[in-house]
């Protein structure tokens, strides 16, 4: 979109051509009133207060688009009276409870009262029924709700849970005598606020979604409310402290809200999480995942003293990415210093991966984020498990997908209702596990530039098209001409006779014809549907920019190096741009970090994963370690962006900088912080030397990012050779099973908090548990060519299809061991 000039109120701004005029005023710190709108969603002239005239003409802000040249008043007279009139409805029958609403203190509807400065009533009328509903982990008022329905544009624009709607309210119609004395958008709102109110899309009074809670956070007043934190703190008593989830790789820019625990009990508290929802959403972990500090950690000199003798005698630290980049460093420094071995398999994979990668593209990192994902308008999913793996990952498709009118493809072997529910243009390829070497050759068949690339690959390519003739039915118009009589005067005699007429007309037929077509095995191969390319033609149309996502399956993939070169073929040779979601918290920053090693020596300290002598967040090793919400530091997020977060909550133990110092890492000197080492981070690498504290972590009103900074994509002299290898055809069949998580939980930290309560065992779909002898809650013991476990069968309906899925968020579990690497394995699975 090109650049164009606007005037608001007597001052030229800038903007894009089409941007609606209230982001285009926000964006410029111009103040229009607004409730029902929300950035990165679609209008809905719920509230009607954003009423401005342009050009002489009295329009919504939120849903008139700019135009060069235009000029903009965003009050007068008429629109004073409007959104007066519009609030004075606003407050009609609403309860007068503020000093023990949940909302209080950071409540629209009292700012905007007062912004308005209503302070009389001019309309009254008879009130219903308006009974609390508890959703679980929601809890709705009607009371209290103004319809303003940002939750249910939150839920289906933003998340894509689609899991609420407005329904009747069953009051009475708005007295007709109203329409003759009130201003017109103010009586329109009051029609729908007094018959309209929000339910939920299935019908029940039983939520049924990914439970994000996003449509919580968006409410303006406290008609939804986390069911957690109701009647627990008032907005003004609770300490914000920015930080970074540490969940996902997301990296979401949050804020711990902290009080003391009682008047008896002055020790910090974190009493929920909270987000900037018109530029980032929230997953159900990184809102409700919040209390897993390690509270009880203390400093035992006795224990330190046997940790320092254990690190004396290892040779190799094992460690997971749930850790900062600073850390990370000290991990580093202390191979280097002390010849550790460094093994962290997730991470060791996506390095290699990335190294691979890079041969082709000359680029350190891949080319794009999940902002420019989110602008696409054509997105391609392959090798993860979106909902689980990175939820903004699938917000940003949806958000395309909503916002953008885009349209998509998603290869995966499990069938996910999460992803064919956000709508018709989200076309679901269910291929057999190690057929993703398939689906990118499929994409860079279908999109790459055949002229530019090597002629080896397009000649592999044009290998899988073959013409075929097939006979398809049509139907036509055809001219049929037929005999009728009709009574008509005879010009003659005067009188009226019969005669013969031929008339004649278009009728459909029906009609067969061969026609020559292209055939490619490449869809075959993968089980695509005869309809596959008719869809996406349709899909196709007016599409413009594109994106693509690949995943975990990918990095530990058999033939892992083909597939990191295909995905930089396929961005080199064809318009989409990048992204790589990393498994889990920082395993970007690890990667770049840390030298890691293949194997384990004889002697392993574990760094919140099990070793021969075990430092953990967790409270259960040998030695306490801080978790990321009682931590300062960096974490590196898929948008390679280096995110400083903070300490919520206090911690009484030793860090790893402790143990560095023990050991004299730095033989000069005593680094008092961790945070000392973020200015050390290797620059080499795409880091920048900058101090911890000089780092931000907001956004502007615009929604531009300003958090930490954003890694340099260093350049790499490519090899030069773009040979890429035939793929095999060679794929998973029979009982299979998936290394992956429920919604809603990572790690052992999140298993570890409170509000999420996911059952740990194996996970079947609705679909499978009704074709099999299986029932939920019997145990089953499964097994591999790697191992087996025994554990109970829980029912999620967040998948369907055959494929089991084994989670890792409860290492008691241990289920990495029936893997080799790889995320999918055949299993056996039998009932004890």
């Amino acid at each position: 979109m090109s650049k164009i000039s606007i005037n608001i109120d007597g001052r030229e701004i800038e903007t894009q051509e089409g941007e609606y005029i209230l982001n285009a005023a926000r964006a410029n710190d111009i103040f229009i009133p607004a409730i029902c709108y929300l950035t990165r969603c679609s209008p809905t002239l719920a509230c009607r207060i954003c009423l401005v005239e342009a050009d002489g003409k009295q329009v919504y802000a939120c849903n008139a688009k700019a135009k060069d040249g235009m000029n903009i008043t965003t009050t007068t007279e008429n629109i004073e009276k409007e959104r007066r009139a519009i609030m004075e409805v606003y407050d009609v029958n609403h309860p007068l409870q503020c000093g023990v609403c949940d909302q209080s203190g950071e409540c629209e509807l009292q700012n905007y009262t007062l912004e308005i400065e209503v302070d009389s009533q001019s309309y009254a009328i008879k009130d219903v029924d308006r009974s609390a509903h508890d959703w679980g982990h929601l809890h709705y008022d009607p009371g209290l709700c103004i319809v303003c329905e940002r939750c249910v544009t939150a839920c289906k624009d933003m998340i894509g849970d689609n899991s609420l709607k407005t329904i009747a309210r069953g009051a009475e119609g708005i007295d007709a005598e109203f329409k003759e004395t009130m201003p017109k958008d103010a009586y329109a709102m009051w029609n729908k606020l007094n018959k309209s109110v929000i339910g939920l899309t299935n019908g029940t009074d039983e939520l049924d979604c990914t439970s994000c809670g996003e449509c919580a956070a968006v409410c303006p007043v406290g008609a939804l409310v986390d069911t957690h934190f109701m009647y627990k703190s008032n907005a003004w008593e609770l300490k914000q402290v920015p930080a970074t989830c540490g969940h996902c790789s997301a990296g979401c820019q949050i804020s711990y809200d902290v009080k003391h625990t009682s008047l008896h009990d002055d020790t910090e508290k974190i009493y929920r999480v909270m987000n900037e929802w018109n530029y980032v959403s929230l997953c159900g972990a990184g809102r409700y995942g919040f209390d897993y500090q390690n509270a009880t950690a203390t400093k035992d000199e006795a224990a330190f003293a046997k940790t320092i003798e254990a690190f004396k005698k290892a040779d190799t630290i094992k460690f997971t990415s749930t850790i900062t980049n600073e850390e990370a460093y000290l991990l580093q420094s202390m191979k280097e210093k002390f010849g550790y071995k460094l093994v962290n398999d997730e991470a060791k994979a996506f390095q290699a991966f990335l190294k691979d990668y890079s041969e082709v593209s000359g680029t350190s990192l891949y080319g794009a984020d999940l902002k420019v994902t989110m602008d696409s308008n054509f997105i391609v999913s392959v090798g993860s498990a979106l909902k689980a793996d990175n939820p903004n990952a699938r917000y940003a498709l949806n958000n395309s997908l909503t916002v953008n009118k885009g349209a998509g493809l998603y290869f995966h072997p499990v069938k996910d209702p999460i992803i064919e529910g956000l709508g018709k243009s989200i076309m679901t390829v269910e291929h057999a596990p190690l057929q993703e070497e398939i689906a990118l050759y499929l994409v860079l068949d279908l999109f790459g530039d055949k002229a530019a690339m090597p002629s080896d690959i397009t000649e592999y390519l044009a290998s899988f098209h073959s013409e075929k003739t097939i006979t398809v039915e049509e139907t036509i118009k055809e001219k049929v001409v037929e005999i009728v009589k009709e009574m008509k005067v005879n010009e003659e005699t005067g009188e009226e006779e019969e005669v013969e007429v031929e008339k004649s007309k278009m009728v459909p037929k029906k009609v067969s014809k061969e026609v020559t077509v292209d055939e490619n095995k490449l869809l075959e191969l993968l089980g695509a549907d005869d309809k596959f390319m008719e869809n996406l033609e349709k899909n196709l149309k007016k599409k413009e920019t594109f994106a693509l996502m690949v995943g975990p399956d990918l990095y530990t993939h058999p033939n892992s190096r083909n597939l990191a070169r295909l995905v930089a073929l396929i961005e080199k040779y064809s318009k989409f741009e990048v992204t790589m979601i990393p498994a889990l918290t920082n395993s970007l920053g690890v990667s770049l970090i840390c030298e890691l090693d293949d194997t384990a020596g004889s002697y392993t300290i574990g760094y919140n994963v099990k070793g021969d002598y075990t430092l953990s967040a967790l409270g259960d090793g040998d030695l306490d370690m801080p978790a990321m919400n009682q931590q300062e530091g960096t974490l590196t997020s898929i948008n390679k962006r280096v995110n400083p977060t903070n300490a919520a909550v206090s911690y009484n133990g030793y860090e790893l900088n402790d143990i560095a110092n023990a050991l004299e890492l730095n033989s000069e000197k005593t680094v008092e912080h961790v945070i000392n080492y973020t200015v050390k981070l290797p620059v080499e690498k795409g880091f920048k030397a900058v101090e911890f504290d000089t780092l931000p972590n907001h956004y502007e009103n615009d929604g531009t990012e300003v958090r930490g900074y954003v890694l340099e994509n260093v350049a790499v002299t490519p090899t030069g050779d773009e040979t890429v290898a035939k793929f095999s055809e060679d794929k998973l069949e029979g009982s299979i099973i998936y290394l992956a998580n429920p919604v809603r939980q990572f790690n052992d930290f999140t298993n570890k908090a409170t509000e999420l309560d996911e059952v740990s065992g194996v996970y079947m779909s609705e679909e499978f548990l009704s074709n099999s002898d299986f029932n939920e809650g019997d145990t089953v013991k499964v097994k591999t060519n790697k191992g087996e476990l025994t554990a109970a069968v829980v029912s999620d309906n967040k998948i369907s299809g055959s494929i089991v899925v084994l989670p890792t968020f409860d290492s008691k579990l241990n289920s990495e061991a029936l893997f080799d690497g790889y995320r999918f394995n055949s299993a056996s699975i039998e009932k004890v």
